[in-house]
């Protein structure tokens, strides 16, 4: 991961003067969906690049020891080593970013990780995920117990009644609590976006939570309505540009949810370069949250290597 965000002093003034203006913002958004998309080894480029920034997920209600294991596995070999040799990447360490699961599993990813060797990144929700509607010291120390078994990465919900209702000062005190419980574990703030309203409070979330100290803010839980959108995306990446040039410190992006093909991730990827820049084009600072969006960029993969589409049983799914 980058250096850390220290945070800073909640600014409430910058916060209460902010206006989005939607129409710019659904213009922006469709002249980047507009875009034509990279053909041929170029696309197949650009797809390795989307698998080592994916956090490979199971947030499932039956996830057990097993399939957590084969998870870490699929995040240490995302893609089939013979596909890789053909391209000449088998030796560049293509792996996923992190494994993202919840608290409970942490310490069955840690161990699966541990015993093949890998030093890849545990990532754990938290903080009453998806939800966030239990007691505040709950909430802490889901975050501790995550930490304590070996989670490097904490992606905490945030309060959506405080920022529904305005209490910017209360939602700023909940997430530097969360950060000190992180320690040195990396915490993404999850807005929630599909449970905010307007742009406005999206826009405000984002920067009260990077002013509390968040090292990511991230779009959703993938448990709303609605979860990761380009229009959404345009107003929280521009927080993060406005929060860089005030502090001078980078802020990651996560989008989350609904992100299934492997074409939309390269629209996300021409997101991120023509609003933020070349330096956020790395796992430390864009993650793309997905379950089964490593499937469909593998099968890309083997179309580019073999012109054919694989069956889906010649594909190991995550």
């Amino acid at each position: 991961m980058s250096a850390r965000n220290p945070g800073m002093k909640l600014d409430l003034e910058w916060v209460s003067k902010v206006r989005v203006n939607t129409q710019a913002v659904l213009k922006r958004a469709q002249q980047i969906q507009g875009h034509k998309l990279l053909k041929k080894q170029w696309q197949a480029a650009w797809l390795l690049k989307a698998v080592t920034c994916i956090d490979l997920t199971t947030l499932a209600g039956d996830d057990t020891p097993s399939n957590v294991h084969r998870l870490c596995l699929k995040a240490i070999q995302p893609i089939r080593p013979d596909l890789l040799r053909k391209m000449d990447m088998h030796d560049k360490g293509v792996t996923t970013a992190a494994v993202c699961v919840y608290p409970s599993r942490v310490a069955d990813a840690v161990a699966s990780l541990k015993a093949a060797n890998s030093s890849l990144p545990v990532a754990s929700v938290a903080t009453g995920f998806p939800a966030g509607q239990t007691p505040l010291e709950t909430r802490l120390q889901e975050v501790r117990l995550a930490v304590a078994d070996g989670a490097a990465e904490i992606d905490i919900v945030i309060n959506r009644t405080l920022a529904l209702t305005g209490q910017w000062e209360a939602m700023y005190d909940e997430i530097r609590q969360f950060r000190e419980a992180c320690g040195d574990a990396h915490m993404k703030s999850i807005l929630a976006i599909g449970e905010l309203g307007t742009f406005t409070n999206v826009y405000k979330a984002s920067m009260v939570a990077m002013m509390a100290g968040s090292d990511f803010i991230k779009t959703s839980t993938g448990k709303e309505s609605v979860n990761a959108t380009y229009p959404v995306a345009i107003v929280m990446v521009r927080a993060i540009r406005d929060y860089f040039l005030c502090t001078g410190h980078k802020v990651g992006f996560k989008p989350a949810g609904g992100i299934r093909t492997a074409q939309e991730s390269l629209v996300w990827f021409s997101l991120i370069k023509e609003e933020l820049g070349n330096d956020w084009l790395c796992p430390h600072l864009f993650r793309l949250g997905a379950s089964s969006l490593l499937a469909d960029i593998e099968r890309q993969i083997y179309h580019h290597v073999s012109g054919q589409y694989a069956a889906y049983h010649e594909l190991p799914m995550a």
